[in-house]
């Protein structure tokens, strides 16, 4: 199958990452932010630029009434070390050694009247070999960027920021990232920002064109980070 983008670093590949198993599960380390299960409905996000406001909509995402897609892709990765993200309200992956918590501090203020509302989101650390430190990375990461303006400017409903993309993947064992859930693209330009190699699968060939045109521009995307 040929690539939908390749360059000395990345590879990316449009289509169902189960049936490509064999394009990314020869990598050495998998970061990856599948469906996680909580059948999220889409929504409209929105910024202003020039003095105009820009308006994206976002439909549901693909595969998330369960976290099948999830496990089933864990299970061909086996044993091996990998970065996962994932929400409290699904059971977490087997062979979860650490849980790390992303604190979005830069999220909008939400609904005008509720209890509560989360302000974060869970990363699972499955596997060995990650690089250790003194001191170690705590496990609160918190990122400063307006979320929703991030959504809206990248035209993905769940982007990773590629500041915590980066200071996730500089803890990972050396070799190439498998990002068999792509997504915006943020895992794939995050490890190439790192000189890493990395390989990525996406379903949605909309999202492809988007990873592609992230990874063409010649100013690194990094993110903001606390």
């Amino acid at each position: 199958m040929k690539p939908y983008y390749q360059d000395e670093s990345v590879t990316l590949y449009n289509g169902d990452c189960q049936e490509l198993a064999d394009k990314w599960t020869s990598a050495d380390v998998l970061v990856t932010d599948p469906p996680y299960g909580v059948e999220w409905t889409g929504h409209n996000s929105s910024y202003r630029t020039d003095g105009e406001r820009v308006t994206t909509t976002h439909k549901a995402i693909s595969g998330d009434h369960d976290a099948a897609a999830r496990d089933a892709v864990l299970a061909q990765w086996g044993n091996r070390p990998a970065i996962v993200f994932g929400s409290w309200r699904v059971a977490r992956p087997d062979r979860t050694e650490h849980r790390l918590i992303w604190h979005k501090q830069g999220q909008a203020p939400g609904p005008l009247k509720a209890a509560f509302m989360s302000q974060d989101e869970e990363i699972y650390v499955i596997g060995k070999g990650f690089r250790k430190s003194s001191p170690p990375l705590r496990s609160v990461i918190t990122t400063t960027e307006a979320r929703s303006v991030e959504v809206a400017k990248i035209g993905h409903p769940t982007p990773k920021p590629v500041g915590l993309m980066e200071v996730l993947i500089d803890r990972c064992p050396p070799g190439t990232i498998a990002d068999p859930f792509a997504g915006s693209g943020a895992t794939l330009i995050a490890a190439r920002n790192l000189g890493r190699k990395s390989v990525g699968i996406e379903l949605e060939e909309r999202y492809c064109e988007l990873i592609a045109s992230r990874l063409s521009q010649t100013a690194f995307d990094l993110g903001a980070l606390a």
